[in-house]
């Protein structure tokens, strides 16, 4: 968009009729000094208050701001320091939408929302506003329309959202910790003991080869796995907050079996129950956050259940270390704390409301529309609400959603979103890492507590590129990150397997210069997927999924991550084992595999309205020879191509 549009819609220099102001936002190219104009705006506090109205109409016309968000920023300072950072940060996130929906007053888009688009109505389009899976996309034709503020509802929501992401990061960690320490193999696993005490060159790198072992780790993602078909029941029939307390009492439960254990078949049940508890929480504190959260920060807040993950690995990985050192029972604890999180999730849902979109869906209209006013502190909610009740009719008018994935016109996001991506990111073994990182480092000749420590390091690595992902997502673009993060992975695992391959396992100790190559390089590697294929891996399929979809995809998506993940924690070490430094080459070669796979199959998706995501694939160099075959995908393209003309 050009520069004096941008200035104009700012009301910096005077205006021009609104029709030409729409059409030089819209279809001028863009400027090149727009991005350091942009960044000035937001960052100089000369500029403030013509940032302000740059992000309520998003460099396009004059589209006026509600002048409550106004006082959200005047009043910033009397407000908490939590609810001003959360909007701030929703607006860095989400400042492009008022342009997106300017532009799809050009395109016709906005005319059609009410029509349907292939097997499944688009008129639901409104309910990615009124509350969806994925966080972003064009803002829906009323959305200027809705009204309301941060709320101490919403606040917490997203403590105990957070307290979803850091369960996972947490048991993450935690179990990674504790299969490495002394007093936890000695009752269960003595062999494995006994030969990490041995000390021989030969048997380094199978001294943790234990299918039973292995086993501890994977049972819960294999008990998510099951667990995903009835907590998408349980979240459609009885509501997003019965899931969650579901998912903490089933967690609590598997943390207490584990902490009590006697023998590994309490072991298995508790990680069963774990598993269950994650495959609930999973299924429902995103899908809560994001139907709870105010519009302008749906995005920011579905991040941040991604950055608490992390930081729940961080943690245990924190308290892995300390626990060590508590003999016999520190691996007890470290399991045990896994009640707590649990405790704060179960005990937070008693006092959230139930979201107004499960309310909608099961018909409690009168009850929806009273949560409503009340978590967005207004009784001025009759645009939202109506969107709310037609989502609900446009998703009970979508059939076979499942059967519809196999259809032509959908075959890229079936093999991309549904298939690819999940897949890959489990592959690239970053999980391995995060499973056996203590493992992995007192294999390599580290002692425990160093072991441990050094898994500290790789977990605050993986913050750091979570925080970096979330700056940059939008300015660099998806392929960008997935491309550049693939060069630096492959690097890193090339590292560690020529060092490992001429320096280890040859009668001799690995030198302390030698040892510190080996964590940088493994840390190099776990913040390049920290910015790409971790956060992306989940954010990437569900923009390509076009809305009468995107349920069923994400289910999909949501089987076959857990699927590779228990099938990678489960077959790990005895690859370490056989394979020996092989194994690192082995992820090197299938994160190439990877990087091609995005190079020629994944178009760009920054700064594309999530309803028109779909329509990229029809300039895709091979996809359009795919999706060009269906019938209705033809009827949807050249509907579109009228609208356009008009």
């Amino acid at each position: 968009m050009q520069l004096p549009a941008c200035l104009r819609a700012c009301r910096l220099i005077p205006p021009q009729p609104r029709a030409a102001g729409y059409a030089a936002a819209c279809l001028a190219p863009p400027h090149p000094f727009l991005p350091l104009i942009s960044s000035l705006a937001r960052h100089v506090a000369a500029l403030r208050a013509a940032a302000g109205r740059l992000l309520a109409c998003g460099c396009g016309g004059n589209i006026a701001r509600p002048r409550r968000a106004k006082t959200w920023r005047r009043d910033a300072g009397r407000r908490s320091v939590l609810r001003w950072a959360i909007f701030q940060y929703g607006e860095f996130l989400m400042g492009r939408e008022a342009e997106e929906e300017v532009c799809l007053k050009i395109s016709g888009e906005l005319a059609s929302r009410g029509e349907e688009r292939g097997s499944g109505g688009a008129r639901g389009r409104d309910s990615e506003m009124a509350g969806g899976l994925a966080g972003g996309g064009a803002a829906p034709g009323r959305a200027e329309l809705y009204e309301g503020r941060i709320t101490g509802y919403f606040i917490l929501a997203c403590i105990v959202g957070s307290f979803g992401g850091s369960l996972f990061g947490y048991d993450l960690g935690v179990s990674s910790g504790v299969t490495s320490m002394d007093d936890f193999l000695k009752k269960f696993f003595p062999d494995v003991y006994h030969r990490k005490q041995a000390h021989l060159h030969e048997t380094d790198y199978c001294k943790y080869d234990n299918q039973v072992l292995t086993l501890f780790t994977s049972s819960l993602y294999f008990a998510g796995l099951v667990s995903t078909f009835g907590a998408s029941y349980v979240t459609k029939r009885r509501g997003r907050r019965a899931s969650i307390m579901v998912g903490a009492t089933s967690f609590f439960l598997g943390g207490a079996v584990n902490a009590a254990a006697v023998n590994i078949a309490m072991l298995i049940v508790g990680r069963v129950l774990l598993g269950v508890g994650i495959g609930f929480g999973n299924q429902a504190v995103p899908l809560y956050l994001s139907e709870i959260a105010p519009y302008r920060i749906r995005g920011a807040v579905n991040q941040l259940f991604q950055l608490t993950t992390c930081l729940g690995i961080l943690v245990a990985d924190i308290i892995n270390y300390f626990t060590d050192r508590l003999h016999p029972w520190g691996w007890r604890l470290s399991l045990g704390l896994a009640m707590g999180p649990a405790t704060a999730i179960f005990v937070g849902a008693l006092f959230l409301p139930e979201t107004p979109n499960s309310l909608v869906e099961r018909g409690h209209l009168e009850e929806a529309r009273r949560v409503l006013e009340k978590v967005r502190g207004t009784h001025k909610v009759d645009a939202e609400f109506d969107d709310l009740k037609e989502a609900s009719e446009a998703a009970r008018a979508v059939k076979g959603t499942f059967r519809n994935l196999l259809a032509a016109r959908n075959r890229p996001q079936l093999i991309i979103g549904a298939l690819g991506i999940p897949a890959f990111q489990q592959l690239s073994g970053m999980n391995s890492i995060l499973f056996y990182s203590p493992v992995i480092f007192q294999s390599l000749g580290f002692g425990s507590s160093a072991a441990l420590y050094s898994s500290i390091i790789t977990g605050s690595m993986l913050v750091v590129g979570a925080l970096i992902s979330m700056v940059t997502v939008d300015r660099l673009g998806r392929r960008f990150l997935f491309i550049e993060a693939g060069v630096q992975m492959i690097s890193s695992m090339v590292v560690v397997a020529v060092i490992l391959a001429l320096k280890f396992g040859h009668s001799e100790e690995l030198s302390k210069g030698v040892s510190t190559v080996l964590v940088v390089a493994i840390c190099l590697f776990v913040v390049a997927y920290g910015w790409s294929w971790g956060p992306l891996g989940w954010l990437v399929p569900s923009e390509l999924f076009p809305l009468e979809m995107r349920s069923a995809g994400q289910s999909v998506v949501v089987c076959v991550n857990l699927f590779w993940t228990a099938a990678v924690a489960q077959c790990f070490l005895a690859a370490l084992c056989h394979l020996r430094w092989g194994v690192f080459v082995l992820f090197a070669s299938l994160i190439v595999v990877m990087s091609i796979f995005v190079i020629l199959l994944l178009p760009e998706t920054k700064q594309v309205p999530i309803e028109e995501v779909w329509m990229l694939f029809d300039r895709h160099w091979y996809w359009k020879r795919v999706v060009r075959k269906d019938p209705k995908y033809q009827g949807n393209l050249h509907q579109q191509q009228e609208m356009a003309r008009a």
